[in-house]
């Protein structure tokens, strides 16, 4: 009888044409960071993208969300005190977020690029074996303590960066723990 509250993620085929989902815009990447956080931790199924063109602020990210939560997602965002500038519905192709990843087979190595930011593993070990891109002046700091280490033993950025590249890092490392470790 309840079943109707249970919050409905859209279908795959509403995914794949777009349609159920909707984009929240702010103003900068550190909104994106808390937005993203705070609505994981409500339980909220929400995706850090980048913005298509037409809706670029400033900000390099946008959230993914499915657009029948909206005003309990926007109602959530306000009682944590990070209101998006935007809320849009992606009903045209034009409007569609951009994957972050990119995803490279390099023979022996994988190569995950997250926005600005490349984290490269040697497949066989899970070693890391190179970070680079980016700016941000905790970049440098975050390849010294990871590379030469195992994925599973490596500290995750999160913990120890506090910039867009650190968190861009974070994202390629959490794309590259899915991809070594899917069954």
């Amino acid at each position: 009888m309840l079943k109707f509250l249970k919050r409905r993620q859209p279908s795959e085929g509403e995914a794949a044409l777009g349609q159920g989902w909707g984009i929240l815009v702010f103003e900068n990447t550190s909104e994106v960071i808390r937005a993203e956080a705070g609505l994981r931790a409500a339980g909220w199924e929400v995706k850090v993208m980048g913005p298509p063109p037409e809706l670029r602020t400033g900000c390099d990210l946008v959230i993914r969300f499915p657009l029948i939560e909206q005003l309990n997602i926007i109602r959530s965002l306000e009682n944590l005190g990070i209101p998006p500038l935007e809320a849009v519905p992606v009903t045209d192709p034009l409007l569609k977020p951009v994957d972050l990843f990119l995803v490279k087979d390099l023979g022996a190595w994988l190569m995950i690029r997250a926005a600005n930011m490349k984290l490269t593993v040697e497949k066989e070990s899970r070693k890391i074996v190179n970070i680079s891109g980016g700016g941000c002046p905790d970049v440098p700091y975050l390849a010294a303590l990871m590379v030469g280490r195992d994925l599973e033993s490596a500290p995750q950025p999160r913990e120890l960066g506090h910039t867009l590249c650190g968190y861009a890092l974070q994202l390629a490392y959490e794309e590259m723990l899915r991809k070594c470790f899917q069954s």
